[in-house]
């Protein structure tokens, strides 16, 4: 990579509309996927005497641990290949071309559905991989948590004003409305717009972000494989060499054991609120769609200011503070009354303040303490800790709702994982972090 690209508006600019892009589908998939399974395709009554919200929540474990296998294997393939670019391609159009199958799969086809989704929400993150991966490439470190918190804000706007049209439809629909559309037909209709919307920004921002980076020999054991099998075994053993020597670098190690917890929190609370909106709240579906619409909006002014504070603060002081938010809002979710949206929707502005700002300060916090020659593989790792944490939260909410009954313990068992990342967060020291950088050998 040259110099030229590093700080390139128009390179970050096209790097920050993926983001526009991908996020219509991660938007629609908390606020009409997951209650559109939980209230359209379950049957009334469940499916196989388990809930919508429990399945939901199993389901979202399950995905998470084939994530976890294979997210840091693609990184080091594209960090050997110099691919980034082709990976985020190619998995974009994986995860947007199955966001348009599923709208047809038929009420209560449980199975099918799943796999559908699971596929989808694959290629999403798997793209996502790569594209955090340019992140340290386009920037330095004065710059970092600027661009990484412009990329969440363009993320939010984009979803933001995509679920806005979104819920136009719904509100347009309904046994009495002008349309003549039900409710059902118009969330059908959102989700297929999603995977349109993924695909054509995706276009314009694939053309301002070139390929970064030069391909890295192979090793000599590999070159008399296959190629595809050549560049997995490489990216397997390198992996490998990788956590043998994270040991040895102790802050590092630890950032990423914090945000394992504080990002399960997190993420529980996105891919969980919608079913336990409709499921145990009882919201009809276009009072959820209001909520997550409000958090995307309110979200791009999170990420900026919280980006504007890291800069007085310092990046590991702020996100200690959004933590602590994230604590209380668990706390409130457990009382917020059954049919009220009012509350859901004052509890969702909170959510969408600190949301944009614990997603962009991590990553860029990250992404200073990694090393520049390999970052696919090093967000490959990023991904398996987010990722991974998306097991257990989503697992002890299942298993809290279905042995009590409600998900209210459940979501209040989520205070938990942001006590414990905080704790663990103040233990890191950046600096010692940011210097370990110069003394990684990626070689396998």
């Amino acid at each position: 990579m040259t110099d030229s690209l590093r700080n390139d508006r128009r390179t970050i600019f096209g790097w920050a509309m993926y983001d526009w892009a991908n996020s219509a589908f991660i938007t629609t998939q908390g606020a009409i996927i997951a209650p559109f399974f939980t209230g359209t395709i379950v049957p009334e009554g469940g499916w196989n005497g388990w809930s919508g919200e429990t399945i939901w929540a199993g389901v979202v474990s399950i995905g998470s641990v084939v994530l976890f296998v294979m997210m840091p294997v693609l990184g080091a393939v594209a960090d050997y290949a110099a691919a980034k670019r082709r990976f985020l391609r190619n998995f974009m159009m994986l995860g947007a071309l199955f966001a348009l199958v599923m709208p047809f799969i038929p009420d209560g086809a449980v199975p099918l559905f799943l796999v559908i989704a699971l596929t989808a929400n694959f290629g999403f993150v798997a793209a996502n991989v790569f594209y955090d991966a340019f992140l340290p490439q386009l920037t330095d470190d004065d710059t970092v948590d600027r661009v990484s918190s412009r990329g969440y804000a363009f993320g939010y706007v984009g979803g933001g004003f995509y679920l806005a049209l979104s819920l136009v439809l719904l509100l347009l629909s309904g046994e009495d409305s002008l349309t003549g559309l039900s409710t059902s037909t118009a969330a059908r209709a959102a989700i297929f717009g999603s995977g349109i919307w993924w695909l054509g920004f995706s276009r314009l921002a694939l053309r301002r972000l070139p390929e970064t980076g030069e391909a890295a020999p192979l090793p000599a054991r590999f070159r008399r494989l296959r190629p595809f099998q050549a560049y997995a075994a490489a990216g397997f053993s390198r992996n490998f060499a990788t956590l043998r020597k994270l040991r040895r670098f102790p802050h590092l190690l630890m950032f990423l054991l914090a945000y394992f917890f504080y990002n399960d929190g997190t993420q529980t609370v996105i891919s969980l609120s919608g079913s336990y909106a409709e499921d145990t709240l009882e919201l009809d579906l276009t009072s959820i769609a209001l909520a997550f619409l409000v958090v995307q909006f309110v979200a791009f002014g999170g990420a900026l200011f919280f980006g504007m504070v890291a800069q007085r603060l310092g990046t590991k002081r702020s996100i200690l503070w959004t933590l602590l938010v994230w604590s209380m809002i668990a706390v409130a979710a457990y009382f917020l009354p059954v049919g009220q949206s009012l509350p859901f929707l004052g509890l969702a502005m909170v959510v969408g303040w600190v949301l944009g700002g614990v997603q962009a300060l991590s990553r860029s916090l990250y992404a200073t303490m990694i090393p520049e020659e390999s970052p696919a593989e090093f967000f490959g790792f990023y991904t398996i800790f987010s990722r991974f944490s998306t097991i257990l939260g989503p697992l002890v909410f299942a298993v809290v709702s279905a042995t009590t009954g409600s998900g209210r313990p459940a979501v209040l068992s989520i205070v938990v994982f942001f006590v414990v990342g905080g704790l663990l967060l103040t233990r890191v020291n950046v600096d010692e972090g940011r210097a370990s950088r110069s003394a990684w050998s990626t070689d396998p």
